[in-house]
């Protein structure tokens, strides 16, 4: 049975968010660093029929499962990011990046003879012109793979909350997957899972899973029709996860609880300008209130109230639990809005 959500009281999003921000939250996956070289173009290259960029910026900002636990940072809770890097500069950019956001890295190997992942955007007048990436995504294996559970296993010691986030970088082999899953399992955590395809089902049990529709019907070969009200849980099933939520881009997200029910959840942004990172911003938000004590819907309430603020913004960005505030009461609750005021 499809349901429209309930909105939120303002007392309790008040509530939650205090409570997120005195969660322990484990993000594990693929860490990126997102580079930009930002200029100007007016003329083709004498060599080939491209255009000459002049670049007048440069900067990197932390991507993949760094830039989750970014948002994890931003909205005030603490975040303990398990993931490799290279030995290399984009290795050291990265940590540098973690610094500045108030982040630990002492999950985070470093790994020698295999590249930080890195990509790099050339973008002139407001239009990205290429984008270069520079990886290996061979699955993490032998010594590497045993160091790398290992600290997961120690960060989730404590952690309220398990995200794990997959890019196909190789971080997230089968073996770190079962071994994490045991452990959040075992000690009643919730776990969220922003999948790609490689991996797509192996995340049996998981709390919630979370991919985009793209994503969702790459991996099931076949087109999903969101109107039809029993082809979800059919998805959910085959998934054994406890609850799905398949985010639609400006069209919200759809939820399905392991109860069979669905519950549409329409997009809030006023203005969408750029998607990069909304997706990121989604998992940081669901599993934190989810390791504050959200219900299931309450958690994808406020994670869709954080894209909605997050696609307002240029680039990969983070969202505070000020602007997700303001954007519940701009929607939901105006009248008290003014009278907390003095207006009326």
């Amino acid at each position: 049975m499809k349901q429209a959500p309930v909105p939120l009281a303002r007392d309790r999003v008040l509530q939650l968010i205090q409570r997120m921000r005195s969660s322990r939250v484990a993000v594990v996956g693929d860490i990126m660093l997102d580079r930009y070289l930002i200029g100007d173009t007016d003329r083709l290259s004498p060599e080939a029929p491209v255009p000459v960029v002049t670049v007048a910026q440069r900067h990197a900002a932390l991507g993949g499962a760094a830039n989750v636990a970014a948002n994890v940072a931003a909205l005030g809770a603490r975040c303990l990011l398990v993931g490799v890097v290279g030995d290399d500069g984009d290795g050291a950019a990265i940590r540098q990046e973690l610094a500045v956001a108030r982040l630990e890295d002492r999950f985070v190997l470093t790994i020698a003879g295999r590249p930080t992942t890195s990509k790099t955007r050339i973008v002139a007048r407001g239009q990205q012109i290429v984008r270069i990436d520079d990886e290996v995504d061979s699955l993490l294996e032998g010594q590497d793979l045993t160091r790398l559970v290992a600290a997961a296993r120690d960060a989730l010691a404590d952690a309220d909350a398990l995200l794990l986030e997959d890019y196909n970088k190789g971080a997230l082999s089968p073996a770190l997957i079962v071994a994490v899953m045991e452990v959040a399992k075992r000690r009643g955590i919730p776990i969220v899972v922003d999948p790609k395809y490689r991996q797509f089902f192996q995340y049996q049990g998981a709390t919630v899973f979370k991919p985009n529709r793209r994503e969702l019907e790459s991996a099931l070969g076949a087109a999903v029709d969101l109107q039809n009200g029993n082809a979800l849980p059919e998805v959910l099933a085959r998934l054994k996860v406890d609850n799905l939520l398949v985010t639609l881009g400006a069209e919200g997200m759809v939820l399905v609880t392991k109860d069979g029910n669905l519950t549409q959840i329409p997009s809030i942004a006023r203005q969408i300008f750029d998607v990069s990172g909304a997706g990121d911003t989604v998992t940081a938000w669901l599993g934190s209130a989810l390791a504050a004590g959200a219900s299931i819907r309450e958690a994808a309430q406020l994670a869709n109230y954080a894209a909605g603020v997050e696609v307002g913004k240029a680039g990969v960005a983070t969202v505070s639990p000020e602007e997700v505030l303001a954007v519940h009461e701009e929607r939901f609750d105006q009248i008290g809005k003014l009278r907390r005021g003095g207006l009326i």
